[in-house]
């Protein structure tokens, strides 16, 4: 019913002020270039409607609910402020001003990534660099809905010293590495909710396809009303509900007390159901065009890390499927030290741990990327101020996997190891520079940390007892040992809540990520 009205409400709009875009089209917007552009929104019901943009001219006829979708054929970059055009019948046009073509960014995901610039380290010389008219920002408010919403509130953001401090941080810092490298306007959208799990991220069609997930897939399913199961659930739904409504007048009218409705077949609660969000927040920008997405998310399942990379898995193909793009960029972020790490524990294990290797493993989803962040987490505060080399670290994987620049995206990550001779030799890829044991200060570089060991590096034979290791680095290998463990199976590097101290870097001074080469 709901959701009947809010279509009724739309479309009476229309019909009163002519045509209506979708409401992620407003002034100072970027659209994407090198792709079809849909356009789209709400118009009287049968009615004629126009979109100009850059010489095109696309027509179409609303539909018989007013809904109207056009698309323009693939748009060249430009930082030439134009107008987009929008005309119906008799009316008046609208014209949305100040229109730039680049590339759009979908940013997503909890607290990390919603952290504003405001909030970061070294705001002041920030904003005072923040004159980038060729950044802009779209911030989705808060909502979490059981069904998919079409409308919000917000508006494009041209990027200023005054404007700044609200965008996303890790988003803004990666959209000034792709701006300065590439010359091209840059869009973010802006979709995130502090402290949520993945799942009210992910569409309903991934998880109720997901194999790997079958008790949430069940649940999705249930709560379907396009399901078998779902069908029945709501057909139980409505009879409950004929039967509960005469008693619910009568208690209204005679002052009675008022009886307890029948339970919704829908998913409902709050943002931390599955679904939710997405239903709310991303819906609503569906199907705007857009470059790729990056992701910060993860402190909220780690509590229950098992079958975190699924969840990605069901969260990445969803969107996929509904931007109709198979090879669409998701690059993310791995999370950041946080709290204390035990060091009379060599096997590790405890905390983040084990979400940090969930999303090493979601490396196997193709056309991802990940940056570590284990090197700039803080004790006090699980919000690292330091969201400089975040939005770096993953501009360069969009650098290197979607624009093609010959640079290397990431850190090292664990390939490979062999053990003989009483020593386990570890191979990573990107580490063909080399690597170094460093220390990183604040926003500055690491630095060699000479004479100094690698810190929170383990071993263990057979006997699945590890102790604390020595190494050495043979150019882009580390070799681990321990007099005590004279033949040794398996290593543990990082593999803790926080491994605070020095930290393994290539030679392009990004961190190796945390791993271990057993499964036990």
């Amino acid at each position: 019913m709901k959701k009947l009205a809010f279509v009724s409400a739309f479309v009476a709009c229309a019909a009163h002020a002519g045509v209506i875009p979708a409401s992620v089209f407003t002034d100072n917007m970027v659209l994407q270039r090198d792709r079809a552009v849909p356009v789209w929104g709400a118009a009287a019901p049968r009615v004629k409607v126009t979109v100009e943009f850059a010489g095109q001219s696309e027509t179409t006829e609303a539909d018989a609910n007013g809904k109207w979708r056009v698309q323009l054929d693939t748009l060249s970059a430009s930082k030439e402020p134009r107008n987009l055009i929008l005309r119906c019948a008799d009316t008046n046009a609208v014209v949305l001003t100040n229109v730039l073509v680049g590339d759009v960014w979908l940013c997503s995901g909890q607290s990390n990534m919603e952290w504003t610039v405001a909030k970061s380290a070294d705001f002041d010389a920030v904003r005072a660099d923040a004159n980038q008219p060729l950044i802009r920002h779209f911030k989705v408010p808060r909502r979490d809905r059981a069904f998919p919403e079409e409308k919000v509130d917000a508006k494009w953001t041209v990027c200023t010293p005054d404007t700044v401090g609200e965008f996303t941080a890790a988003g803004y810092f990666f959209a000034r590495e792709i701006e300065s490298e590439l010359g091209v306007p840059v869009g973010l959208l802006h979709v995130t909710y502090g402290g949520t799990r993945i799942e009210p991220w992910a569409t309903p069609d991934s998880l109720m396809g997901s194999a790997a997930l079958p008790e949430l897939a069940a649940r999705v399913r249930k709560a379907s009303h396009l399901t078998p199961e779902g069908k029945t659930n709501y057909a139980d739904y409505l009879r409950a509900m004929e039967k509960w409504l005469p008693t619910a007048r009568s208690a209204v009218e005679q002052g009675a007390p008022f009886p307890v409705p029948p339970d919704e077949p829908w998913i409902a609660g709050n943002e931390q159901q599955p679904t939710r969000l997405f239903n709310g927040m991303v819906a609503p920008v569906v199907p705007f065009a857009v470059r790729g997405v990056l992701w910060y998310q993860g402190e909220g399942n780690t509590g229950d890390p098992v079958k975190y990379a699924e969840k990605m898995s069901a969260l990445v193909g969803g969107w996929r499927e509904l931007w109709s793009d198979p090879r669409l960029p998701f690059y993310y972020v791995q999370l950041a030290g946080f709290q204390l790490s035990d060091a009379a524990k060599p096997a590790m294990g405890d905390g983040w741990a084990r979400l940090r290797e969930e999303q090493l493993k979601a490396l196997s989803i193709p056309h991802t990327g990940m940056a570590s962040a284990i090197d700039i987490g803080e004790t006090l505060d699980i919000h690292p101020k330091n969201k400089q080399d975040v939005g770096r670290r993953l501009a360069r994987w969009a650098l290197a996997r979607t624009y093609g620049k010959d640079i290397v995206p990431s850190g090292p990550v664990y390939k490979s190891h062999r053990a003989g001779e009483g020593k386990v030799v570890v191979e990573f890829d990107h580490a063909d520079s080399g690597l170094f044991i460093g220390t990183k200060e604040g926003l500055k570089d690491p630095v060699p940390s000479a004479g100094v060991g690698l810190p929170w590096i383990s071993i263990a034979g057979a006997d699945k007892k590890f102790r604390w290791a020595e190494v050495f680095i043979d150019g882009p290998r580390l070799v681990v040992w321990n007099k005590e463990v004279p033949e040794p199976v398996a290593v543990r590097y990082g593999f803790t809540q926080n491994p605070e101290g020095a930290k393994l870097y290539s030679n392009e001074s990004l961190p190796a990520s945390p791993f271990r080469t057993d499964d036990w």
